[in-house]
């Protein structure tokens, strides 16, 4: 009879996959790293960053938009662009970069960030950075003080009108810019448009003025952005083709617009059901541009797109030890972990997002369904089956030995929504957070980036010291 947790999730699911093996004592590791031994050595709650799965997925996506053009005979560019809200760490920005990622900007900050990796020497002049965002004279004030740094590959993307007039009083030097589209939304939505970017109609008309009353400005790109990401959907199809026809009729009436910017969106890993044909979906993108530009007789745009989830998010990961097991009646079982949901995995209580989880020991035990629970006094504090895919399911709790689980592809977002090292919910502490990277040995190595958040950090933040 098959009772084991391993049993379960080998009748479950496809397994091993090829991110996930065991070590010598049966526990998980994830990309060899062993994560037991990291949960022992660094203790719990701690949060990790695997850096070189950054740059793997940056030339992933390389390699399927240079083979999809390849295979259809598109000739232009291809480049990738990382968004920095995704992630505003030192190390993440560091990593694309190195990779060759362009990057993306949303707001005035975001450029203070570009600014002090070009002073470090890991920005270049003629790395691109692509400004996006709602823009206000701090933003575009910003934009004029790295181009007069020597940046010149900076590119503004023009989001309204307002925008428009504000370059217009302090641009006083040549600048490519771009355009962005507003989209709209899915049926679903409580809008119909996005708030973000110019309708589809007032494209050529805002595109005319911004000729004939700015002289310094020429446009470079069309940018295109659906909310709901890069999916195999009819709205996603509709969507990219009425920008295609608006980037055909634009390209006939000016001659500097040469790059298409079909945003990004592309799904991370929640479950170990996961699938997504990300070669099939950019196969068909590019099939689909070459179509139309072809039929409308203008010559193919270079592409770019910008991955911020997909870049970072499964880099990250979270491990927690249960501390206690409550049986609150006959039926409910709740684990409680060392730390709080609402601080180290925000999305998972506030949009009932889902994330890989599984434990990181005692797969060889019998398993048991059960709640997860935060150490918040917050009702909102937990991990079920609302946010899990089905029911968890994890071995069977007992105090003779230590039980840790992990949550995986984490690494987007989640600190920013959560406030990294400012103040949480009931003030549970933020977590230690080492980095693991590879040496040129290939070997692990591992830094502590922050220590555990401590009671003192908390009372300087309120004022208590």
């Amino acid at each position: 009879m098959k009772t084991r947790y391993i049993d379960l999730v080998e009748q479950t699911f496809d397994w091993p996959q090829e991110e996930f093996s065991f070590d010598e004592h049966g526990g998980l590791c994830i990309h060899d790293i062993p994560l037991q031994a990291l949960a022992k050595k660094y203790g719990t709650p701690l949060k990790f960053n695997y850096l070189p799965k950054i740059a793997d997925n940056i030339e992933r996506t390389k390699r399927w938009f240079r083979e999809a053009m390849e295979k259809h005979n598109y000739q232009a560019e291809y480049h990738y662009s990382y968004v920095t809200k995704s992630s505003h760490f030192s190390f993440v920005l560091e990593s694309a970069v190195k990779a060759g990622a362009h990057i993306e900007t949303s707001s005035p900050f975001d450029l203070d960030l570009v600014a002090s990796l070009h002073r470090k020497g890991v920005i270049q002049n003629d790395n691109r950075i692509i400004c996006n965002g709602f823009k206000e004279e701090e933003y575009i004030e910003k934009i004029n003080g790295l181009v007069q740094q020597g940046m010149t590959n900076i590119l503004p993307v023009l989001d309204n009108e307002f925008e428009l007039a504000l370059f217009e009083k302090h641009m006083n030097q040549p600048m490519e810019v771009g355009i962005r589209i507003a989209t709209e939304e899915e049926p679903k939505f409580e809008f119909y448009t996005s708030r973000l970017g110019i309708g589809y109609k007032s494209i050529l008309p805002f595109y005319r003025k911004m000729e004939s009353t700015n002289a310094n400005m020429k446009l470079k790109m069309l940018h295109f952005f659906v909310n709901t990401g890069i999916r195999d959907t009819a709205y996603y199809w509709n969507e990219l083709s009425k920008t295609l026809k608006v980037y055909c009729e634009l390209k006939k009436i000016c001659s500097s617009l040469d790059s298409l910017n079909i945003g990004g969106g592309f799904p991370i890993k929640n479950s170990l059901k996961f699938e997504y044909d990300y070669a099939g979906m950019i196969d068909s993108i590019i099939e689909r541009i070459k179509e139309v530009c072809n039929e409308e007789g203008v010559p193919l745009p270079h592409i770019y797109t910008e991955f911020g989830s997909f870049t970072v998010g499964e880099s990250g990961g979270m491990i927690y030890k249960v501390v206690y097991q409550k049986q609150q009646n006959d039926r409910e079982k709740w684990n409680m972990i060392d730390s709080s949901f609402m601080t180290t995995l925000p999305d998972s209580w506030a949009i009932n997002k889902r994330f890989m989880m599984l434990p990181v020991n005692c797969w060889e035990k019998p398993y048991e369904r059960v709640f997860l629970g935060g150490l918040t006094c917050d009702s909102d504090d937990y991990y079920n089956s609302e946010q899990h895919v089905n029911a968890i399911y994890l071995p069977v709790y007992s105090k003779e030995e230590d039980l840790y689980i992990a949550f995986f592809n984490t690494g987007a977002y989640q600190d920013t929504l959560g406030g990294y090292g400012g103040i949480h919910h009931c003030l549970i502490p933020g977590p230690k957070h080492i980095l693991i990277d590879r040496d040129d040995k290939g070997e692990l190595t591992v830094e502590v980036f922050r220590e555990e958040q401590e009671s003192k950090d908390m009372l300087k933040i309120l004022g208590y010291e």
